[in-house]
């Protein structure tokens, strides 16, 4: 078994994936691969097209009828994300989306799989662990804080597994997304934010669902925060190089944005201003260890070169 396969789990088991973007997906289509069927939930009625996934349009954001999709699920994999990436629209639409899924999952018997981000650690100088503090405060951090310690609280079983940033196949928005790919396979010069050259945790996301399924399978890795397995930290300049390389093409040259001019953008612009907010894990050391997760798990990250290849496959063959 390839380190992104999801591992073994009871035969004809059935789960709920509500969203499909990179995660979401990726979940599903890790669990159909293995013979289980999936039930995806999303608006629009997307997701993987296999004969064990069933697509519904579902808004799962509404109590109404929820517990009837969860109905017979040994999971639920709660996947869907902010319909912005802002602090307003997180705060209006994540909590009550948790907590309509957290009582749904709860009469239906089914533990609630999230992924997390690091936002919520209060000392991300120094390298994040499982057992770290988890307290920050304001915008997107302090929810994503709010977020975690609703579930703790919740009387329905949930498991969390954090990340950092992403990248990988259906890796649109995010740092290590179209932003970094679609400059590097044309050959162009890349500009990132922050520092080109601070060490930095990225999270392929295959090896993110791996997790999350693996965690779903046993009651003892239940109601605490587990972390992705993640390879070791780099900069943004090395990501950006071992896509050029997994590519066959050039290095790209790599400037950076400095903090201080995207502070002073973000005084004009709403969404300058709420990736400012992040600014810290760019400009710093920004280094999740994953190493008692991948012990409990018994998993491990896939290899950057092997990451590389697979992300640099699949934006091939989207003709992007």
């Amino acid at each position: 078994m390839s380190h992104s396969e999801s591992p073994e789990a009871p035969a004809h088991a059935r789960y709920v994936v509500t969203g499909a973007g990179p995660v979401g997906w990726t979940v599903a289509e890790q669990l159909a691969a293995a013979g289980h069927r999936v039930r995806v939930l999303t608006r629009s009625g997307s997701g993987p097209s296999h004969p064990l996934v069933e697509r519904l349009r579902v808004d799962v954001s509404s109590p109404a009828g929820l517990e009837g999709h969860f109905r017979g699920a040994a999971a639920v994999f709660h996947c869907i994300h902010g319909s912005q990436y802002s602090a307003k629209a997180w705060a209006a639409e994540l909590p009550g989306a948790e907590q309509s899924v957290l009582a749904a999952a709860g009469d239906a018997g089914a533990v609630v799989v999230f992924p997390e981000s690091l936002y919520s650690y209060s000392e991300p100088d120094r390298p994040m662990l499982e057992d770290g503090p988890r307290e920050a405060r304001g915008g997107k951090r302090g929810i994503r804080t709010a977020l975690l310690k609703s579930r703790a609280a919740s009387a329905t079983d949930t498991v969390s597994v954090a990340a950092s940033d992403f990248f990988g196949p259906r890796v649109l928005g995010a740092q290590a997304g179209e932003r970094m790919l679609k400059p590097v396979l044309a050959g162009k010069s890349l500009l990132v934010v922050g520092s080109a050259d601070q060490p930095h945790s990225f999270t392929y996301v295959p090896d993110l669902a791996a997790a999350m399924i693996r965690a779903a399978q046993d009651p003892a890795l239940w109601n605490r925060v587990w972390h992705a397995p993640t390879g070791p930290a780099l900069s943004q300049r090395a990501l950006a190089a071992a896509f050029a390389a997994a590519a066959g093409v050039r290095t790209p040259r790599v400037a950076a944005v400095p903090g201080w001019a995207l502070r002073a953008m973000g005084m004009l612009s709403p969404g300058t201003r709420e990736l400012a907010e992040t600014l810290y894990q760019f400009e710093h050391p920004f280094v999740m260890d994953s190493r008692a997760s991948e012990a409990a798990l018994g998993l491990q990250p896939t290899s950057l070169n092997e990451a590389a290849a697979a992300t640099v496959a699949w934006w091939g063959d989207q003709g992007r």
